[in-house]
C-alpha cells in the first residue's frame, strides 16, 4: 500500500511538472543606464525595449512562438534577443528557425540577434553552420564574439555577442574589439559566469541564460552548483549586480532532459533600457537587483 501511494504521489508530481511547462511567466524589466564614460549624456537615450528569449530546446517546448507574438504584438519591441540553446538534434534545425522566423513577425526596428549555448554546440560543425547560415538567411545576426553597431534614435547602441563561456569559447577581447568608444553597450551571452570575467571590459546591460532557473528548483537547485560560481551565489534567475553593473539570467523558455518543471516557470521577458529621466517605471515593475534576486530557501511548490 505505501508503495503504491508513493507511486501516485510521484506521478501527480510529474504532471505538475509537466504542466508547469506550458505556464510561461512574462516579465517586465526597466533598467535606468548607470553613469559611464562611454555614454555622453545618458538622460538623452531613449528608451529601449529588448524582448529577450533563452533556452529554447526545441527538443521539449511546451510554448507556441505565436503566442509570444500575440502578447507582444501591441507592444513596441526594438530588439529580439535569443541568448542559446536553440536545439540539441540536428534534425530540429529547420524546427528552430522556423519557430525564430514565427518571432519576427513582431517586426523588431533592430533586428534579431542570437548567440549560441552549449547545447547548439553539440552539433557537428557543418550542422552548426547550417544553422547560423539558416538563421541568417531569415534575418537573424548571429553574434560569435563580435559586435554590431545600430543606430537607436539617433544614438548609437552596441550590440555585443560573446560566445559561449561554459564550452571555453568565450573571447572577450575579440568580442570588445573596435567597439566605439561612445554608445550604450548591451552584451549577449548564453552562460551568465562570464560576467566573473569582465571587470575590465565596460557595458550597461548582459543578458544570459543558461540555468533555467533550477528547472527542477526543489527544494533547491543543488545540481547547479557543478555549473559555475553563480549558482553557489544563489545567482540563478533574475537581475542581479556584478562590478556595479546589472546583468539578467532568463529561465529560458524549453527544457532540457525531461519536460518538467518545480518551483520555475517557462520566462519570456521585456527589458527597457534608458536614462531614469525617462522610463516610466511603474512600481509593481521597478527592477532593482536585490528585488529580484532568490530569497532564502523554500519548500513551497509554486
Amino acid at each position: 500500500m505505501l508503495w503504491f501511494l508513493l507511486i501516485v504521489a510521484v506521478a501527480l508530481l510529474f504532471v505538475k511538472a509537466y504542466r508547469n511547462t506550458f505556464d510561461v511567466h512574462t516579465n517586465y524589466v526597466s533598467i535606468p543606464l548607470q553613469p559611464s564614460q562611454h555614454i555622453d549624456d545618458r538622460q538623452d537615450f531613449e528608451p529601449l525595449s529588448v524582448l529577450h528569449l533563452s533556452d529554447l530546446h526545441m527538443e521539449n517546448l511546451s510554448i507556441d512562438p505565436m503566442r509570444i507574438v500575440r502578447d507582444f504584438s501591441g507592444q513596441s519591441v526594438d530588439l529580439i534577443a535569443i541568448t542559446g540553446d536553440l536545439l540539441d538534434r540536428h534534425k530540429n534545425i529547420p524546427k528552430a528557425v522556423a519557430y525564430v522566423e514565427r518571432l519576427m513577425q513582431l517586426q523588431p526596428a533592430l533586428g534579431t540577434y542570437v548567440v549560441f549555448g552549449n547545447h547548439d554546440y553539440v552539433l557537428s560543425p557543418p550542422k552548426l553552420a547550417q544553422l547560423k547560415s539558416e538563421l541568417t538567411r531569415i534575418g537573424c545576426r548571429v553574434l560569435i564574439n563580435e559586435h554590431v553597431t545600430v543606430d537607436h534614435k539617433g544614438q548609437p547602441l552596441h550590440i555585443i555577442g560573446v560566445d559561449d563561456y561554459s564550452t571555453r569559447r568565450s573571447q572577450l577581447e575579440k568580442s570588445f574589439q573596435a567597439v566605439p568608444a561612445t554608445g550604450v553597450r548591451l552584451v549577449l551571452t548564453h552562460d551568465p559566469n562570464i560576467v566573473l570575467h569582465m571587470k575590465d571590459y565596460a557595458y550597461d546591460y548582459l543578458l544570459a541564460g543558461h540555468f533555467h532557473g533550477g528547472q527542477i528548483h526543489w527544494p533547491r537547485p543543488y545540481h547547479l552548483a557543478k555549473m559555475g560560481k553563480l549558482p553557489r551565489l544563489n545567482m540563478v534567475k533574475g537581475l542581479h549586480e556584478m562590478d556595479g553593473r546589472p546583468f539578467y539570467i532568463s529561465e529560458g523558455l524549453g527544457q532540457t532532459g525531461l519536460n518538467v518543471r518545480l518551483r520555475s516557470r517557462p520566462e519570456m521577458t521585456l527589458h527597457t533600457l534608458g536614462s531614469a529621466s525617462l522610463l516610466a517605471v511603474p512600481e509593481a515593475t521597478a527592477a532593482q537587483p536585490s528585488a529580484l534576486q532568490e530569497s532564502a530557501a523554500t519548500l513551497a511548490l509554486e
